[in-house]
């Protein structure tokens, strides 16, 4: 796989370098990096095959290939639209009494996408994939595949925002939403994919909340899973403690509580002490001193019989991080509104 690795970096960069144009170029881009059928994200997928020693030789290697690439293709961008501005203006007569146009600021990434690009690499380089899935949703992937029955209150607690025309008492299955949470990708990974199997989901849920300064009704998550014969609540316990410390440092700490959840069991939510006031207490923690970021447990025998996985040789667990809140920690936001507000003094900041 090193050899493959490096064969991508050559043979990419002298693609990349030979692109004629901004389209050939995207297409390359694409082909190269591509998050679904890219050749650098398909011998990703090939890791989980790989022993754990090989993992961690392979994981930053691939890291690096990603950025190499990433900033070749950047630079040649660049160069393109030097030369089709150079093209354009050759013909131009230049006129200098006409004042000049103002600077405009390129921009950045917004801070979610800043922090949710960070947890991509550092999954990838354990080993995870980084899957996507769609947002408009059956109501079988994101309830009944998850071991929500029909009448299960726990819907009650994640209303969304259903398609026109679908029967809220029509029988389990049916309809279609926007949904809730990224954890309907856990079935349809391992029915695509099998065991064993790691991977993250990063992506944006709806809810039918009340907004506040903790809520909103749109977020975002990333899920993550991993199945195999000899997973147990440990690895779950350490994956979340490094994900904890490596966004927040080594001084942060996490706690475990019992939650119940469908397709988890056992369950549990997992907290961190709060940005604001360092666990004293205030109104962003509900004067708890502690900010819940996640929901984890070990999967339910149901979840991997959805997934065509005999539940009596696998196992393994599932957490679902909430992005948004993950962010308000890091910077220390105080209301989460903010972060789709558009507000560009605030989004100047990052």
């Amino acid at each position: 796989m090193t050899i493959d690795l490096q064969q991508l970096k050559t043979e990419g960069l002298l693609a990349i370098k030979a692109a004629k144009d901004k389209l050939e170029l995207a297409n390359l881009e694409i082909k190269l990096l591509g998050r679904k059928n890219g050749e650098l994200t398909n011998i990703l997928k090939s890791l989980k095959d790989l022993a754990a020693e090989v993992k961690k030789e392979i994981g930053p290697l691939a890291n690096e290939v990603k950025i190499i690439l990433e900033s070749a293709v950047a630079a040649r961008h660049r160069e393109l639209s030097a030369s089709a501005w150079e093209n354009a203006a050759a013909g131009e007569r230049l006129d200098i009494t006409e004042p000049a146009l103002p600077h405009l600021d390129p921009g950045h990434l917004h801070p979610i996408t800043q922090v949710g690009r960070d947890l991509e690499d550092f999954f990838a380089k354990l080993g995870f994939m980084v899957l996507d899935g769609p947002e408009l949703e059956s109501d079988y992937y994101n309830f009944s595949a998850l071991n929500f029955a029909a009448d299960h209150p726990a819907r009650d607690i994640m209303d969304t925002f259903y398609i026109k025309g679908h029967d809220p008492a029509a029988p389990a299955g049916a309809g279609w939403l926007m949904r809730t949470h990224t954890s309907p990708m856990q079935v349809r990974a391992l029915q695509k994919y099998g065991a064993p199997l790691a991977a993250i989901v990063p992506g944006k849920c709806f809810r039918n909340e009340s907004t506040d300064a903790r809520h909103e009704h749109t977020l975002y998550q990333i899920e993550g899973f991993m199945y195999d014969t000899d997973i147990t609540f440990a690895h779950l316990k350490g994956i979340l403690e490094a994900v904890a410390k490596h966004l927040y440092g080594p001084e942060v700490k996490m706690r475990f509580s019992p939650k119940f959840y469908p397709f988890v069991e056992p369950g549990v939510r997992g907290e961190v002490t709060c940005f604001l006031c360092k666990g004293r207490g205030c109104r962003v923690c509900k004067n708890s001193g502690w900010l819940e970021i996640f929901g984890a447990g070990m999967t339910h025998p149901n979840v991997l019989k959805a997934g065509g996985v005999d539940p009596a040789k696998y196992q393994g667990f599932a957490f679902g991080l909430g992005l948004s809140r993950l962010v308000m920690l890091k910077y220390g936001i105080e209301d989460v509104r903010l972060l789709e507000s558009g507000n560009i003094k605030f989004l100047e900041q990052f």
